[in-house]
């Protein structure tokens, strides 16, 4: 079994890929979704699910992720929309965690249930805090490589390239005791 993991600036994008990834047969319990939810767009599709009529038409049609998106917050990344099963080991992490700690919320969350490296695993998590979307699978092996082209298909950013914008600008690496970006850049 491998994880992948991509970043999309477009939610709409994210979604389509997970609707693609459901499609190839990768069950829905194997799906993950966090998106940036500063702005309350997704307020009424996590509303929605909590009510009970599940994320269908917000990701991929019938179906969808059965875990339901949820609101919630995480450390330095603030409200978002979730869904899966690294939604749900960010946020047991993030209420167990030491804010500040490079083990908890988002980043131990990647790293430790999603194999990413602790340096893209920062990026993911600063992408979700500036308005991102991102998406993991967990996949069995002769999947992985369908998988990851639908994910570089489906206008995922190049996390070098943006690690590299990101530290044109200043930037190191994602803290969770940040505030909102929306809120910062205003």
């Amino acid at each position: 079994m491998q994880t992948i993991t991509a970043l999309f600036d477009d939610y709409d994008d994210a979604a389509d890929a997970v609707g693609e990834l459901e499609s190839m047969g990768v069950p829905t319990s194997n799906l993950s979704i966090i998106a940036n939810n500063a702005d309350g767009r997704h307020s009424t599709a996590a509303e929605d699910a909590a009510s009970g009529a599940g994320i269908g038409a917000v990701v991929g049609g019938a179906g969808g992720l059965a875990t339901g998106l949820g609101a919630m917050a995480i450390p330095g990344v603030g409200p978002v929309a979730a869904a899966g099963w690294l939604a749900a080991t960010a946020a047991g992490a993030a209420a167990g965690a030491v804010v500040g700690g490079a083990a908890g919320g988002i980043i131990g969350s990647l790293m430790d249930g999603a194999d990413v490296s602790e340096r893209d695993a920062h990026v993911y998590a600063e992408g979700v805090r500036r308005g991102g979307t991102l998406v993991t699978a967990r996949v069995e092996d002769d999947l992985a490589p369908q998988a990851q082209a639908i994910l570089n298909d489906s206008r995922s950013v190049d996390v070098t390239a943006r690690r590299n914008e990101y530290q044109a600008d200043g930037w190191t690496r994602f803290d969770p005791a940040a505030g909102d970006y929306r809120q910062q850049s205003k």
